[in-house]
């Protein structure tokens, strides 16, 4: 009867200890370390970094959003070259006009398609020859176009 309890008090002082190790490197990975200092190119409050722009992807006159992110960008980047490198989008045979984002079609048939603004006014061209301007704010909204 002795063996069997010191057996199980072994195991359970292994499993203590395996426990203790497995919640230390959780600290040492820097996820709950308040010391850490922020990344310069985090934004603070919402605002944006010097060489970042806002993408923010929405539906219905921004009802309903989709998805939205902080984008660091190099000067001279094209709108559509972005977008696509950081969404799921589509765009018709010629690679001008997007027929979808983030799996949500354009639909002819019910006159929606995808409209984009750029701090807060829409754009003269389209997203394959709009040139990025650090600090952009992009909205892209699924909206009926009449």
């Amino acid at each position: 009867m002795n063996k069997w309890f010191l057996r199980l008090a072994s195991l359970f002082v292994v499993i203590g200890l395996l426990a203790g190790c497995g919640a230390g490197e959780e600290d040492q990975t820097g996820s709950n370390n308040s010391n850490m200092q922020p990344d310069t190119n985090e934004s603070v409050d919402g605002e944006l970094s010097e060489d970042e722009v806002r993408i923010t992807i929405s539906k219905d006159n921004q009802s309903e959003y989709i998805a939205e992110e902080e984008i660091e960008i190099e000067e001279g980047a094209i709108l559509m070259d972005v977008l696509q490198e950081n969404f799921y989008v589509k765009t018709g045979e010629d690679g001008q006009f997007i027929t979808s984002i983030e799996r949500v079609p354009a639909e002819e048939d019910e006159k929606k398609a995808w409209l984009f603004e750029v701090n807060g006014e829409t754009a003269n061209v389209g997203a394959a020859e709009y040139e990025l301007s650090q600090g952009d704010e992009v909205s892209f909204d699924y909206r009926a176009w009449e």
